[in-house]
Parts: C-alpha cells; sequence; structure tokens
C-alpha cells in the first residue's frame, strides 16, 4: 500500500509557473521612471540652451555688423559703437531669453514639492535678481561718467558673469553637469571677448558664446536620445542568457 504525499508532484500535474527575479528588469524600470520624473519636473536644457544660442547669435551679429558698418564710415573701427537699431534687436532678444528661462523654469517644477520645487523657483527667480542687480550697477557706472566704450564692454561682461554664474548655480541645483559646463564656458568667453576690444566683443561673443549654446541643443539632444534608447532596450544580462539558451 502506497500513500500519496502531498508535496510530491502527481504524473501530469504541471508545476505552478513562479515568476521569475529578473533584477536587471527591474533596476532598468526604476531607471526609465527616474528619467521620466526628472524630464517632467527638471528645465529641460535643450530649450534654455536653444533661447539663449539665438538670443546671443543673433543679438551679438547685429550688434558686430552695426559697429563695423559704423566704423567703415569713420575710417576706424577700433572702439566702433553699434547703431541705435542694433541695441534694441540686442536687448529685445536678451530679454526674451531671460522671460523664458524664468516661465520654463518655474513652470516646469510647480507641480513638484519639498526641495525640488524650492530649487526651481529659486533658481527662476535669480535670473530676475541678477539682471535687476545688473541694470544698478549699469546704472551707476554711466552716472559717475564711463564712456561709451567703457559702457559697451562693463555691459556685455558682467550680463555674461551673472548668467555664467546662474548656469554654474543650475548645474548644482540641478544635478547637471552640462548646465555647469556651459557656465564655465561663458565665463571663459566673456573674458576673452572683453580683452579683444570692441568692435571684435560682438564677434566673439556671437560666434563663440551663441554658437556654443547652439551646440549643446545638438549635443544634449543626443544625450537625451541615447539615455531613453537605453532605458527601453533589453537588459545586456537578458540578452547574453537568451544567447546562451540559444547555442
Amino acid at each position: 500500500m502506497t500513500t500519496d504525499h502531498g508535496d510530491e508532484p502527481r504524473d501530469g500535474a504541471a508545476e505552478p509557473d513562479e515568476p521569475a527575479l529578473d533584477v536587471a528588469e527591474t533596476l532598468r524600470l526604476i531607471r526609465e521612471q527616474q528619467d521620466r520624473a526628472r524630464d517632467a519636473t527638471g528645465p529641460d536644457a535643450r530649450l534654455l540652451f536653444l533661447a539663449w544660442g539665438v538670443a546671443w547669435l543673433v543679438g551679438y551679429l547685429c550688434l558686430w555688423a552695426s559697429a563695423v558698418h559704423g566704423g567703415a564710415g569713420t575710417g576706424s573701427m577700433v572702439g566702433a559703437q553699434p547703431e541705435p537699431w542694433a541695441f534694441w534687436v540686442f536687448f529685445s532678444l536678451i530679454a526674451a531669453a531671460v522671460a523664458f528661462t524664468i516661465v520654463h523654469t518655474v513652470t516646469r517644477t510647480v507641480g513638484t514639492r519639498g526641495v525640488s520645487a524650492r530649487q526651481g523657483a529659486l533658481y527662476g527667480w535669480s535670473w530676475t535678481l541678477g539682471f535687476v542687480s545688473y541694470g544698478f550697477v549699469l546704472g551707476g557706472l554711466a552716472r559717475a561718467g564711463a564712456s561709451d566704450e567703457v559702457m559697451a564692454l562693463a555691459s556685455n561682461a558682467f550680463a555674461c558673469v551673472v548668467v555664467g554664474l546662474l548656469y554654474l548655480g543650475g548645474g548644482v541645483a540641478f544635478c547637471e553637469q552640462r548646465l555647469y559646463v556651459v557656465g564655465v564656458w561663458i565665463l571663459l568667453v566673456a573674458g576673452v571677448a572683453t580683452i579683444a576690444g570692441l568692435p571684435l566683443t560682438y564677434l566673439v561673443m556671437g560666434a563663440l558664446g551663441g554658437g556654443g549654446f547652439l551646440v549643446m541643443v545638438v549635443v544634449e539632444h543626443v544625450l537625451k536620445v541615447r539615455r531613453r534608447r537605453l532605458a527601453r532596450g533589453t537588459p545586456p544580462a537578458r540578452v547574453a542568457g537568451e544567447g546562451a539558451a540559444d547555442a
């Protein structure tokens, strides 16, 4: 007489399927969710780089072309000043870039709470405070009797210092190394442009400053697409396992 044990499967009975723990797949899903959350609640660096790249490239090249045209009429390029219309174009583009940066940063973090929300709000309003202070400094220099050439160099250099330092702060606040690198680049370009003197200052700022922003748009987009593809792709561990089973 035989006795059936409950823990022994009968002939023909299928064993229950137990879900296999796929560590690689779990990590991939976690990483994908983290990327989505960061994209939804953090500023899009591509848009910020594009706004400032267009503003600097078009604005500074207008200043340079206007200054060169005016200098050619007087026979001297050194210290040549741009035409009033070029300043209107330049400051309108800069104001638009500042406004876009503030609105984009604040709106992208409006749905978040806690530390991230405070970081986004404080960073966005830092742009306003920085450029308000910038205006007062320029007003003080003009009142002190600074020459037109000094005012032109100072206005460009101080604006770049404000933008460069804010990008450094944004890189630290949002853990974005590329923002920090751009901040360093802006500060270096500002130094070179100031030493170059007028009207070459505007050409340096347009080509190296605005061009650098536009290059970063491409770099940021390529890295973003690559990160998404890696997050959605098949984990290396699974690929290796399937290859060994087929062999």
